[in-house]
């Protein structure tokens, strides 16, 4: 099938890559015009695992082309909008101009029968509204919402082998053509056939579930820092319950990246549009207990620095999660933009997101070599857990710093094994 992808973002880009991989023949377009020449190039703007390889397999294949060019989806049968809504700079609610832009800019140049599916994350009623403009102007262009669920670092799969589908309709025929090109993509994924509302809500509420799990530990952790008790062990103990799970019970310095933090903070200011505020009012205060946790890092590094001013801290990772160059309110980041404020020599390494944290953060020093960063150190700091630090042999660098104090920023390390080399472990919600 001929499809096109508005948007080369991280979801476009994607979406396209693995489409095209499957033999579909796809039209990706942006109006980045660097953007574009970097694919054409061959080069992706982002990492993701596997990306890169699904890229060259099928680049300089006729299955796929970048272009600026709107008019080049003139005779796809399904537009996918995967466009960006980040929050609003004024204020906590989604920035929904450049998917409108988007949706009027497909609306002009697809043909007759067509369907646009909507792949961006929106505030509840978008979609109603896009499909009153499209029933006034357009009334024989189909729009279906269809939100994403992707996983930085586990995109790929998440595309070829999605563990739900779910489209919003007007009607359950108007869901027909997407659906079936679904099951050609993944037999057995289930679907689920609804109205805008609801595919609109499954994805903020999940993302909200999830922040809320993260939120509630870090609370625990909270907790446990005052009382002594251990949250890791909590965090076992209640996970172990099927009924709540341990998968996102992890202690920590939160969450980050470009979905999670923006979607609840979207999702609070179109209840407050509602006159729903109060149904929502506990995300407000699970968006401040991850924030607090950025705090109770920096706090933890102070008190063992004393005054941090001119001494070097190490910090293992600048990305907001392992297996992503993603830096957008990385916690990482934050604590170190924020220690070096203090007067902090903060050195940062990272496997793939030295570049986007540089950009992002340009006064900071980053360094390629773990050993280089670690040279030196008073303090040490794990705020990423990427793999690479979570195998380093305690033993094998305790002799490049000058104090070998670490903080777990993500209570991932074997405690006993690093004690045991001599390191003196800090973490948040657990007594050391």
């Amino acid at each position: 099938m001929k499809i096109s992808v508005i948007g080369a973002g991280y979801l476009g880009a994607t979406h396209a890559l693995c489409m095209a991989s499957l033999g579909h023949e796809v039209v990706v377009v942006d109006v980045n015009s660097e953007k574009i020449a970097l694919l054409k190039s061959g080069i992706l703007p982002f990492f993701e695992p596997g990306l890169s390889e699904l890229f060259d397999s099928v680049r300089n294949t006729k299955k796929i082309t970048f272009t600026t060019d709107i008019s080049s989806i003139s005779e796809c049968e399904i537009n996918f909008l995967c466009i960006g809504t980040p929050q609003n700079r004024e204020g906590i609610a989604a920035d929904l101009s450049a998917l409108e832009s988007a949706f009027d800019s497909v609306l002009s140049v697809a043909k007759s029968g067509s369907t646009i599916a909507g792949k961006s994350t929106v505030p509840v009623g978008t979609a109603q509204r896009f499909a009153r403009e499209l029933t006034a102007t357009r009334p024989k262009i189909t729009l279906n919402w269809n939100p994403e669920f992707l996983r930085e670092g586990h995109a790929v799969a998440d595309t070829l082998e999605p563990n739900r589908i779910v489209i919003g309709a007007s009607t359950p025929s108007d869901a027909r053509v997407l659906a079936d090109f679904y099951r050609s993509v993944s037999p057995n994924a289930p679907q689920f056939i609804t109205d805008f509302p609801t595919a609109e809500l499954v994805k903020v509420a999940a993302n909200a579930f999830l922040a809320t799990k993260i939120s509630f530990i870090n609370a625990m952790s909270e907790i446990a820092d005052v009382t002594g008790a251990d949250v890791t062990v909590l965090a076992d103990a209640i996970g172990i319950d099927d009924r709540i799970g341990r998968k996102f019970l992890g202690a920590g310095i939160g969450f980050g990246g470009g979905c999670l933090p923006k979607d609840i903070r979207a999702f609070l200011a179109r209840a407050d549009e509602l006159g729903l505020g109060e149904s929502l009012a506990f995300l407000q205060e699970f968006d401040l207990i991850n924030q607090r946790a950025r705090s109770r890092a920096v706090a933890v590094a102070v008190k063992e620095l004393g005054n941090p001013k001119g001494k070097k801290v190490a910090i293992l990772g600048a990305a907001f999660k392992p297996e992503s160059d993603d830096v957008r309110d990385s916690p990482a980041l934050e604590i170190a933009q924020t220690l070096a404020a203090l007067g902090a020599d903060v050195v940062v390494t990272d496997p793939r997101a030295l570049g986007s944290a540089g950009e992002k953060v340009p006064d900071l020093t980053y360094e390629k070599s773990v050993a280089q960063t670690l040279q030196g150190a008073e303090l040490t700091m794990l705020l990423t857990e990427w793999s690479e630090y979570r195998s380093l042999d305690p033993e094998r660098v305790i002799g490049l710093v000058n104090t070998p104090t670490l903080f777990d920023g993500r209570n991932v390390l074997d405690v006993k094994k690093w004690q045991k080399a001599g390191w003196k472990l800090l973490a948040l919600g657990r007594s050391l």
